[in-house]
């Protein structure tokens, strides 16, 4: 078999007719198509009786051009025909792409787009939160309904298993901040302060901030992934079937648990830290870690503590409502789980990020700066 396949015009007295020979399938008809492609004019029929063998890609080609050159297919033989018939049942007039309209137009199209798309997310948020709220209500009026078990599962998972990454991530934070803030204060002759620097920024700031980060990415996900994956078994549909709110059985112990672990892991984090600061110190700067953990004390004030206390709670509801939301919007398929779950991650850090900079202002504004 020919490995291409090849047309010739004939001029007859009736008219011009183009004559195909070969086989007119998808592995040989590239040439064809774009020789054929090229051809204007109308022409009086198109020749297949030497084209053989044919798919309906070979079909599709030869009914266009008939169509576009009003030319009559001669030669057909019976397989042709059965294709031919088949290609013009389904052709369409519809443009391969769809028309696009002018960047003036598109880029404000877009833009509304997104402004409507986040009032809706805003709208569907306070709208979980006010289930939230109402779930607790119930929970307050009927304490038998609390899932205790639930409770301390969760609390296991949020807090006691993210122990080891939490206490590791902050260990070598606190090394870093102690080493790049000596090598900085050497050049004014104040290497002392590098305690003040690890001290504050540990227990104000990165402390708790890099916890919520860190929970977000680890439990914030989880809860996604699971009540997604609840929500596509119709498990949470088997639940409110039978008289069960899934708020009540998933939501709540959820975030209870992210809200009373975060400040112990934020405390943990930060202490963690100034352990990391005090070692570096101990070899770089010559400071003992006993010197430098009670000197800690004295210039830490204790309102430090309390701002990273006071943020945790916050962070830990902000964690664990962005996981548990976006596991509740899931639908349609097990990609969809993928896509809510690294939404949570993101919303989470970004809001968590967003009300770190207003808890910085507002301390700021009372003293506590």
């Amino acid at each position: 078999m020919r490995d291409r396949a090849e047309f010739t015009i004939r001029e007859e007295e009736v008219g011009t007719t183009v004559v195909v020979d070969g086989p007119l399938l998808v592995a040989t008809i590239a040439d064809l198509d774009t020789d054929l492609r090229e051809l204007s004019g109308s022409y009086q029929a198109i020749d297949i009786s030497q084209a053989a063998p044919i798919d309906t890609v070979g079909a599709w080609i030869i009914y266009r051009f008939s169509r576009d050159h009003s030319a009559t297919i001669t030669g057909a033989s019976e397989q042709a025909q059965v294709l031919l018939r088949a290609v013009e049942e389904s052709a369409t007039t519809y443009a391969v792409a769809p028309p696009q309209e002018d960047l003036l137009t598109r880029v404000p199209a877009h833009v509304g787009k997104v402004v409507f798309d986040l009032l809706a997310g805003t709208r569907r948020n306070l709208g979980f939160l006010g289930a939230l709220l109402v779930a607790a209500g119930g929970i307050i009026r009927h304490p038998s309904r609390f899932r205790l078990r639930a409770l301390v599962r969760q609390m296991e998972l949020v807090g006691v298993t993210s122990l080891p990454i939490i206490g590791l991530m902050r260990f070598l934070v606190g090394i870093v901040i102690a080493q790049q803030g000596a090598i900085q204060l050497r050049e004014f002759g104040a290497e002392i302060y590098t305690i003040n620097l690890t001290g504050r920024i540990s227990l104000r700031e990165l402390g708790i901030l890099m916890t919520a980060i860190m929970v977000a990415g680890r439990s914030g996900s989880a809860f996604a992934a699971q009540i997604g994956t609840m929500k596509l078994t119709e498990e949470i549909d088997a639940m409110r079937t039978i008289g069960v709110s899934p708020v009540e059985a998933l939501v709540i112990p959820r975030v209870l648990a992210a809200m009373l672990m975060m400040p112990l892991l934020g405390f943990y984090a930060a202490v963690m830290a100034i352990i990391g600061g005090a070692v570096i110190s101990q070899f770089q700067l010559g400071i003992p870690i006993l010197t430098f953990l009670s000197r800690i004390q004295e210039v830490v004030p204790l309102h430090d503590l309390y701002v990273g206390v006071a943020k945790a709670p916050v962070f830990g509801l902000i964690v664990a409502i962005s996981g548990c939301y976006q596991g509740m919007q899931v639908k349609g398929n097990a990609e969809e789980v993928g896509l809510r779950t690294t939404r949570a991650v993101v919303q989470a850090i970004f809001l968590v990020i967003v009300l770190d900079a207003f808890f910085a202002v507002f301390f700021t504004e009372i003293g506590w700066g």
